[in-house]
């Protein structure tokens, strides 16, 4: 059986999502989550966003201005999500 790219990017979404989970895991009952946590779990998460774009959504062929846009939103989202973290430390 022959493995094809969308299958290796699905096993990878699988153990990308495991270890966001154990690292949540670990952090549980923590008041504050640490800033290296919250790091490698954003980082996960945007390759695994990444990932769905360029290939379940099969955008890695098309122009620069789909993949962009929605890259673009993904970094957005990924931004919003460390300010509201870091204004948390700070209150």
């Amino acid at each position: 059986m022959k493995l094809r790219r969308l299958d290796l990017t699905w096993l990878m979404l699988m153990v990308a999502t495991l270890v966001t989970w154990l690292i949540g895991d670990l952090d549980q009952g923590r008041a504050r989550v640490p800033a290296a946590a919250m790091l490698t779990v954003a980082l996960i998460t945007y390759f695994k966003g990444r990932a769905v774009v360029l290939d379940f959504m099969d955008l890695r062929r098309v122009k620069v201005f789909w993949r962009g846009l929605l890259l673009g939103w993904l970094i957005f989202v990924l931004g919003l999500v460390a300010l509201a973290y870091w204004l948390g430390l700070r209150a």
